[in-house]
């Protein structure tokens, strides 16, 4: 949507004070119908006869606000008989041309388009994914990630002439060749889709999210994600994660599997040392002298100072342009 810009001081302005503030209405109104229509300051005749009266429109033209046919401003067009034009409707910038307009218009609609590519993108391979799933739970094949978790119930049987030894050989994925931090074999607890169950140390994280309104299904996870998830608790913190979480929510639209939420999460850094997001245990590096003082933007978090920003219709965290340490000296 155009706009129709003026000066914050004009009230004062020679012209404005030589107009009066009946003519002015009709300067106003007549300026928005300009820009709404991508006029880019022509003022057609119907247009002032509907808004004003005739004495009104002769004002601004004796105070040179206006322009009637036959002018002598050298910076203005010439507008068609019985019409008008608004002076240096383009001085400085301040009201934008038709082009300009138009192409903003179309990035727009570019971004929107893109945005709801992705969407469309996303939800068809969660669709496929699902498929996918169910066709595996029907043919009675188990899925990789069962097969990595529960090894000794489905792992290979070796008789004692194949493998040398009687009886049979079971290893289970988890034990012995994962890193410590992998998720302990101890947890039996059910997973909420068929992939490796729900470990205990997760359950705040995903209890936290629950009580925002925030219900994932997170049954599809594999034991390498649920590490990816643990080293994020570490790092980030679970009042972090949950906040990040909620930044990207959308109630319309959901997020329907942790896979995609730990892709998400996975997007940001580690919170600042000492702000208020950072994890209790997360490693404080030594202070860099104290901040900046706070721009006050309410889209700016004070302990951070990072701001809520939309990109490509979709809610993100960036350093502020005003207040963040690394900023500082981009102005000078």
């Amino acid at each position: 949507m155009p706009w129709f810009k003026i000066d914050d001081s004009s009230y004062s302005h020679p012209k404005f004070v030589r107009a009066g503030n009946a003519a002015l209405g009709l300067w106003m109104r007549c300026g928005a119908y300009s820009a709404q229509h991508l006029l880019e300051g022509q003022v057609p005749g119907a247009i002032a006869k509907a808004f004003g009266t005739p004495a009104q429109a002769r004002k601004l033209v004796e105070a040179g606000l206006w322009h009637a046919a036959g002018h002598d401003c050298p910076r203005c067009p010439q507008p068609a008989d019985g019409d008008f034009l608004i002076h240096d409707f383009f001085e400085g910038g301040r009201n934008s041309t038709r082009a300009q307009v138009e192409s903003s218009r179309k990035a727009a609609a570019d971004r929107q388009a893109k945005a709801r590519a992705k969407a469309a993108a996303r939800a068809a391979q969660d669709a496929s994914d699902e498929e996918t799933q169910r066709n595996s739970r029907s043919n009675g094949a188990p899925f990789d990630d069962e097969l990595n978790a529960n090894g000794a119930q489905f792992g290979p049987h070796f008789s004692g002439s194949a493998a040398g030894q009687d009886g049979s050989s079971q290893r289970d994925g988890l034990n012995g060749v994962t890193p410590s931090h992998a998720m302990p074999s101890h947890n039996k607890q059910a997973s909420t889709g068929g992939g490796v169950p729900i470990p205990d140390w997760a359950r705040p994280l995903l209890s936290a999210l629950s009580s925002k309104g925030m219900d994932i299904s997170w049954g599809r996870m594999s034991v390498l994600q649920w590490i990816a998830v643990q080293d994020l608790m570490k790092s980030h913190g679970i009042p972090y994660l949950v906040h990040l979480a909620s930044l990207r929510w959308n109630p319309q639209s959901p997020i329907r599997f942790g896979s995609l939420m730990l892709q998400i999460w996975s997007e940001y850094p580690v919170p600042e040392p000492g702000s208020k997001w950072s994890a209790p245990d997360a490693p404080r590096a030594a202070a860099a002298g104290p901040l900046p003082p706070h721009c006050g933007d309410i889209d700016c978090h004070e302990d951070t100072r990072l701001r809520d920003v939309v990109i490509d219709s979709l809610p993100e965290l960036a350093p502020c342009h005003i207040c963040h340490p690394s900023m500082q000296g981009a102005h000078a």
